[in-house]
């Protein structure tokens, strides 16, 4: 009889003939983690969005993975790979690298099922997913500098210690895991047009692109990748796996420099498209998220909304379109710094830099001006002595201004050079 187990972190089918190393992920094995899962990990909804269907022009559905216990899809793949080992490779426990979503997925399941778990996250992970890891009963080991740096520890230390490595994306219980979020959307929305999808190391999209693919060809799964760390597109445009350099980028759960062999191999035969948005874009999605839908979403996650508002995706109009939330696990000091720069990129904030007469009642004069247009002055800096440029009498004044969009904004500029004002944009 065939038996299937681990050697090195790696899936080994013994048979008769030997063993071989078994990589591919068929429908078949989705369905099975969805049967094996589905006492432990509660399916998320699918929302409307009557807003964001106003807005898009297309009948927008949410698919709300950030509403699990962890905050995040990563239940899925992690409880499917923690319930397929033996009860040796669970007494020998597992080791993982996060820096967050899969840290806290790993302890979960593994605390549930009596499994020891040990994971390594670097070193500036901020403190409340550290602590949220070790509540759900992980050891934490913070070591290095960034993902790559923990990975590898966490590769070393577990052959030291003979654990299991709980691989993050590339790694075929993972990937099924992930697709039986694809089962559930089929079931609870089988006539969507277009899935959009966020992409780091591609585990989620290609489970998700294998149940949808195999089931209805017809319906196009398109990825969304940062557009400084667009991995999986340059890979696939490669037509092999490449690396790229670190960036920082708001989308901190997708961050990944290399995508699988696996997902690669997967997500070529399966995906339409890869689409990237920008910072700017992801930052106006989290506000945009919160204020229409009152929804709070990690950067990675609203990469999808992020694409829909900024038009990237085509062929939506009139379409019944799905936005997969993927996560909500953020910092609230990052989240403070995402919505500010959201209300930057979407008009809310505005800096406007001029130059006025150096005369008392000088500033007072365009402060009344800024009040009878409605806008609210948040921060004056009023610059005499290192004024460079300005003649001496002149002074120079930057005011952060709260605006209400574009329109606003290109009124006041209007209005402050009709008044006479010299205006020193540095945006």
């Amino acid at each position: 009889m065939d038996e299937v187990g681990l050697e090195n972190g790696e899936v080994v089918m013994t048979t008769a003939g030997g063993t071989a190393v078994v990589d591919d992920v068929g429908f078949e094995d989705i369905e099975a983690a969805r049967e094996r899962i589905g006492s432990y990990v509660e399916p998320s909804p699918v929302a409307f969005s009557e807003l964001f269907s106003q807005q898009f022009g297309c009948k927008t559905y949410l698919k709300l993975e950030n509403l699990h216990l962890t905050g995040s899809f990563k239940e899925r793949g992690a409880c499917n790979f923690l319930l397929q080992l033996s009860e040796k490779d669970g007494q020998d426990g597992v080791i993982a690298a996060s820096a967050g979503n899969h840290a806290q997925a790993v302890a979960l399941y593994a605390t549930k099922l009596g499994i020891s778990a040990k994971i390594v996250m670097p070193e500036g992970t901020p403190l409340v997913k550290v602590t949220r890891t070790r509540n759900f009963g992980g050891e934490v080991v913070l070591k290095g500098t960034n993902f790559d740096e923990a990975y590898e520890h966490a590769a070393r230390l577990g052959k030291e210690e003979g654990r299991h490595f709980v691989h993050p994306f590339n790694h075929p219980w993972i990937i099924a895991g992930q697709g039986t979020m694809g089962l559930e959307l089929l079931e609870q929305n089988p006539y969507l047009d277009t899935v959009l999808v966020p992409i780091g190391g591609g585990g989620m999209a290609s489970g998700l692109a294998i149940a949808i693919k195999e089931t209805n060809p017809k319906i196009r799964v398109i990825g969304l990748e940062a557009e400084v760390l667009p991995s999986m597109k340059k890979s696939l445009e490669a037509q092999s796996v490449v690396e790229l350099p670190s960036a920082t980028t708001l989308c901190d759960g997708i961050a990944v420099k290399r995508v699988g062999e696996i997902t690669h191999r997967i997500l070529s035969k399966y995906l339409d498209d890869v689409i990237t948005v920008s910072e700017e874009e992801v930052a106006g999605a989290v506000l945009e998220l919160l204020e229409t839908e009152k929804m709070l979403a990690e950067g990675a996650a609203a990469t999808t909304i992020a694409a829909l508002s900024a038009g990237k995706v085509s062929d939506v109009e009139g379409k019944r379109v799905c936005a997969v939330i993927s996560g909500g696990n953020i910092d609230v000091n990052v989240l403070a710094r995402i919505i500010e720069r959201g209300l930057v990129a979407t008009g809310r904030i505005f800096r406007i830099d001029l130059q006025l007469r150096d005369t008392p009642g000088a500033l007072a004069e365009v402060l009344v001006m800024i009040a009878k247009m409605d806008a609210n002055v948040l921060e004056i800096h009023h610059n005499r002595t290192f004024a460079e440029g300005s003649p001496v009498g002149r002074t120079n004044v930057e005011l952060k201004l709260e605006t209400r969009g574009e329109a606003h904004i290109k009124e006041l500029r209007h209005r402050m050079k009709s008044a006479g004002y010299r205006l020193l944009d540095r945006l």
